[in-house]
């Protein structure tokens, strides 16, 4: 792989990244009716996918380490997997989308973007490879059919 940061560690710099834009940005401001609550069904469902995601790997008995896809000894595409590819991103992108309604800065939504396309060249294209690696076919058409995303 060509990166080495956990994507934990990268979630947290982006949402460094919010934090200082909100503080010394001086426009972008906003709040809304309802803000409270969308900020805590968007971390409640990131916490939700994440832990599916993560037992669906426990029953499987394979690596969670995203640093080391190719030791991954099953193909998981049940469950979660049947909609997203990578939905312990999609998790810490739900975190940081409520945090920047915590923040309340409409620009942080750049920032969630910025992960998106980080997490696409620096973690999940070499995952993609490695996965490729280990599983061939049956990987190639699990992408076909499955969404990177959502």
């Amino acid at each position: 792989m060509k990166m080495k940061v956990p994507p934990a560690l990268v979630m947290l710099i982006f949402g460094g990244f919010m934090y200082v834009l909100d503080r010394f940005l001086p426009v972008g401001e906003f709040d809304f009716f309802g803000k409270h609550w969308l900020m805590m069904v968007l971390f409640g469902l990131g916490i939700a996918v994440i832990l599916i995601s993560v037992i669906q790997f426990v029953i499987k008995k394979t690596t969670t380490d995203p640093l080391n896809p190719s030791k991954a000894s099953e193909l998981v595409t049940n469950g979660i997997y049947n909609f997203t590819r990578n939905p312990m991103y999609l998790g810490m992108l739900l975190f940081l989308l409520a945090y920047g309604l915590h923040l309340g800065n409409a620009f942080n939504t750049l920032v969630a973007a910025g992960f998106v396309s980080y997490m696409n060249h620096f973690q999940i294209k070499p995952e993609e490879e490695a996965l490729k690696k280990v599983f061939g076919q049956e990987y190639n058409i699990y992408c076909k059919l499955t969404r990177r995303w959502f």
